[in-house]
């Protein structure tokens, strides 16, 4: 059959891993959606006290990315250490407003992994109002410093 014994594409072999050309180089998003924590935020003594569920999206643009080509953990954002970092932020103190959370979380973004925009949503699936809501959130963007 046709392209039955045809070569694949590239040969790993054909990259150094050392040496990259800035044209091997990918923009890259790291995206994170539905980190479920349990949290003390809230307007109101009940939510700090009681504390609820909250839901935490988040997306990094890291911009140059070896890992494209090395593969390799090290050369990119290891996203099960940004979850654990966003969760050490989120239950480590009581934010009032969801506001200020997004903004902590976006700053250690920023300083820990040097991303170049950041942008987090903080979901309050069960949010304590009278009224019926499927959820209540607010979402940031933060354009890292630019160099």
């Amino acid at each position: 059959m046709p392209g039955e014994h045809d070569e694949p594409p590239f040969d790993d072999e054909d990259h150094d891993d050392d040496e990259l050309d800035e044209d091997d180089r990918d923009e890259i998003t790291v995206e994170i959606r539905g980190l479920s924590l349990y949290t003390h935020h809230g307007v109101t003594d009940a939510e700090r006290e009681i504390g609820q569920r909250l839901l935490v999206d988040l997306r990094l643009a890291v911009g140059d990315c070896d890992a494209t080509v090395t593969d390799r953990v090290e050369d990119t954002i290891d996203y099960g250490e940004v979850c654990q970092l966003v969760a050490l932020i989120a239950q480590q103190r009581s934010y009032r407003t969801l506001e200020r959370l997004c903004a902590a979380i976006a700053d250690r973004m920023v300083s820990d992994y040097g991303a170049e925009e950041v942008w987090v949503k903080c979901t309050k699936p069960e949010p304590p109002i009278a009224l019926p809501v499927d959820e209540v959130s607010v979402e940031l963007w933060r354009a890292g410093d630019v160099d």
